[in-house]
């Protein structure tokens, strides 16, 4: 974990009010280290663009300190704190030449013709784009233009990369082939880049850490896998990834386990995450690919429910189920799509299994 003392960039009790009465952005809180790829992720209205404008310089805090490399940036305009941009919509000039809006940002810092044209051709290369520095922004695609927003954003050498949705214009494949591609830039160059979306996929894939934001405030700082694999709280359970969720109350306390009655009485054991006392109630959260259907594959100690399919979905791949568990009509499991596996049909009465480890007490 970075600390504030070593990091590259730091919020220090950062809060943000546009009326003077609310505030967008609670107390912040956050040391990112250098090198680091930080995604923050959130709903609308979260916090986190805002949090991003306030490092860019285009929003001011209304209270705390922002700190790059060690030096307080609050009252630095944007434009000298040497970061790198890239937006959403791309932001080139239309009537500039690719070559031209990457010469910009060298021409504002007073750099000489010759170290120019060195540094856009690396950086046209870096994105794949040398054959195109003589067109307009007009006559590319998206996805061209996007990596020459990320080529500019990158020619002049900044030490920090700041990205606001900057796939979000994309279709699905294309975004994902950029996810890969801005991920080995990060790797490659080693700089450090904040990166903001609500695509919790996208978060999952490019990023060291995700800071994830609800209501102003970071509810969990972690690595992807810890996020997914062990979320704090039900907010970010529910919103990395797919999740099902039974209520219930705490009926026992052990070492590192509790017992839980579900709502339609049945008794199953979890691992507490945020629930201490008996008759607490909870939201107990478990993962649909964590889930059996064929009994023969049921883990050794596993719970065992009785289900009744609603729903069975076809997904190439793998086959997304949806039953009803518990009282709950939203239970979903996914199973992949392996040689001989057997379809389901609405109506069917099953039975599904878990590990009681893969079983989360969360707050309700």
């Amino acid at each position: 974990m970075t600390s504030p003392n070593e990091a590259f960039v730091a919020f220090e009790h950062v809060q943000k009010s546009y009326d003077g009465v609310s505030l967008v952005v609670k107390d912040l809180n956050l040391a990112i280290g250098k090198g680091e790829f930080l995604t923050m992720l959130g709903p609308s209205g979260s916090g986190k663009t805002t949090t991003l404008m306030m490092l860019a310089g285009f929003e001011t805090a209304t209270h705390g300190e922002i700190k790059l490399d060690g030096t307080n940036i609050n009252l630095v305009p944007p434009h000298k704190r040497g970061i790198g941009m890239v937006f959403q919509n791309y932001a080139l000039f239309p009537h500039m030449t690719v070559g031209e809006n990457l010469s910009f940002p060298l021409e504002v810092r007073g750099m000489g013709k010759s170290e120019r044209e060195a540094k856009i051709k690396r950086a046209l290369d870096m994105v794949q784009m040398g054959a195109f520095a003589n067109r307009r922004p007009a006559q590319l695609s998206g996805g061209q233009q996007q990596r020459i927003a990320l080529a500019r954003a990158l020619v002049f050498d900044p030490k920090l990369v700041l990205m606001d949705e900057p796939l979000g214009a994309l279709d699905k494949q294309l975004r994902e082939h950029m996810q890969f591609e801005i991920k080995h830039l990060h790797e490659s160059l080693g700089i450090t880049v904040v990166y903001v979306t609500h695509d919790q996929g996208e978060a999952l894939t490019m990023s060291d850490r995700v800071a994830v934001f609800n209501d102003g405030r970071i509810q969990q700082l972690a690595s992807p896998s810890d996020l997914y694999e062990r979320p704090d709280n039900s907010f970010v359970a529910g919103f990395i990834g797919e999740n099902n969720k039974l209520p219930g109350v705490i009926e026992a306390m052990g070492q590192g386990t509790c017992t839980v009655r579900l709502a339609t009485g049945e008794v199953i054991d979890a691992t507490p995450v945020n629930v201490t006392q008996k008759g607490q109630k909870t939201m107990v959260s478990i993962r649909p690919e964590r889930i059996e259907y064929k009994p023969e594959m049921f883990p050794e100690g596993a719970h065992v429910l009785d289900a009744e399919v609603l729903e069975f979905i076809y997904m190439g791949d793998m086959f997304r189920t949806r039953l009803r568990v518990a009282g709950s009509e939203d239970f979903v499991i996914k199973s992949r799509n392996t040689q001989g596996q057997r379809m389901l049909t609405p109506g069917e009465k099953i039975k599904v299994g878990w590990h009681p480890q893969d079983a989360r007490a969360l707050d309700p």
